[in-house]
């Protein structure tokens, strides 16, 4: 004897929550988003086009996504279209993942994302879940999606930049003496500026054609041979120069994206080389990635930020700074390994922000 099942039988839509369990993590994405106030979606608000997906519900949809470890975007839409769930949490509607994705990569989901920290351990106190006594804090480093032979190291091009400047003012000096430009006066007499380059090789210029000229009216092979002869040499400048600006302008780019840092990758400007953890082959690699800190309290995640720096040691100042401006007041006791033992930091904790600081000193 078996249950009935008959596929012609017409079956009424019902509202899809009776088959969502008590315990489903649906509910609990819901009054997370729910809690979050209306000021925080304001920014989403247009006037004009065609109305909008409410941000409450992109919002959620893409959350209860992420916690059944979906990230595509295509994925995303497909489970609107097959999971009780989603198709509970998004009402019936079904954006395409062009839509999914183009709201996710806005700026202000960041802050929104911010918002859900904030009211998730709103919840966590409520449920007396955390007692606020202390943060413990730790991090972790992320491979970046980025190749790993795309390095572009702060040191050679401090070096490279040292030559160019020698070689520059070799060569101002050489057409100074060749009387081929004129004395300028300089801003620097370390380097030369752009806009000095830039009037070298507009003097060369006027060097070389003023040789055309001459060239062109002269009749006698000899003089017109002699002639050529002499302008070689301010041609063969004027490449050189050109050469110089070119690099020199690549150079300073460079330095302006390391920052304090001292590398960077040329497919990934934010990220860092930095050693990672060994794979199973004990083999430890200079990978480009980031530096996550993350700051916790009974096993729930509090706050998180990224920072491009390797060590652990020269993230704790800037994550606290950021933990007391965007997420929350910091406890009383602040709890970190080892990894971040300084004299700096145990300083700014105790002295600055007069909190306890339960740290190894390393």
């Amino acid at each position: 004897m078996f249950k009935d099942y008959t596929m012609n039988q017409i079956v009424l839509p019902l509202d899809l929550e009776v088959k969502l369990q008590n315990n489903d993590i649906a509910y609990h994405v819901h009054h997370l988003v729910e809690s979050i106030p209306q000021e925080a979606f304001e920014p989403f608000l247009r006037n004009e086009g065609c109305p909008a997906y409410h941000p409450r519900m992109m919002l959620k949809i893409i959350l209860c996504a992420y916690t059944q470890s979906v990230f595509s975007g295509r994925k995303i839409e497909a489970l609107l279209k097959d999971s009780i769930r989603m198709m509970w949490l998004a009402q019936g509607y079904e954006p395409s993942y062009r839509t999914i994705n183009r709201f996710r990569v806005q700026p202000v989901v960041k802050d929104l994302i911010r918002q859900c920290f904030i009211q998730f351990r709103c919840q966590l106190i409520e449920e007396k879940l955390i007692d606020q006594e202390a943060i413990f804090i730790d991090g972790t480093k992320i491979e970046a999606n980025a190749n790993k032979f795309t390095f572009v190291w702060k040191k050679a091009i401090e070096k490279f930049h040292q030559r160019l400047i020698d070689k520059s003012n070799q060569l101002y000096n050489e057409l100074l003496e060749n009387e081929i430009i004129p004395q300028m006066e300089r801003e620097s007499d370390e380097q030369l500026s752009f806009g000095e380059l830039t009037q070298m090789v507009q003097k060369v210029d006027e060097v070389v054609t003023e040789y055309d000229k001459q060239i062109e009216a002269s009749s006698d092979v000899t003089e017109r041979k002699a002639l050529r002869r002499e302008r070689k040499y301010p041609k063969q400048v004027r490449k050189q120069l050109i050469d110089f600006i070119l690099r020199k302008r690549k150079y300073q780019q460079d330095l302006k994206i390391f920052g304090p840092r001292n590398s960077y990758s040329k497919t990934d400007l934010d990220a860092t080389f930095m050693r990672m953890k060994d794979d199973y082959m004990k083999n430890g690699q200079l990978k480009a990635g980031y530096n996550v800190q993350i700051a916790t309290e009974g096993q729930y995640a509090l706050a998180y930020s990224l920072f491009p720096n390797p060590t652990d040691t020269r993230t704790l100042i800037p994550f606290l700074d950021e933990i007391e401006q965007h997420y929350f007041e910091l406890p009383k006791h602040i709890v970190a390994d080892a990894g971040y033992g300084s004299e700096q930091n145990f300083s700014d904790i105790l002295s600055n922000r007069n909190r306890e600081a339960l740290i190894t000193y390393n």
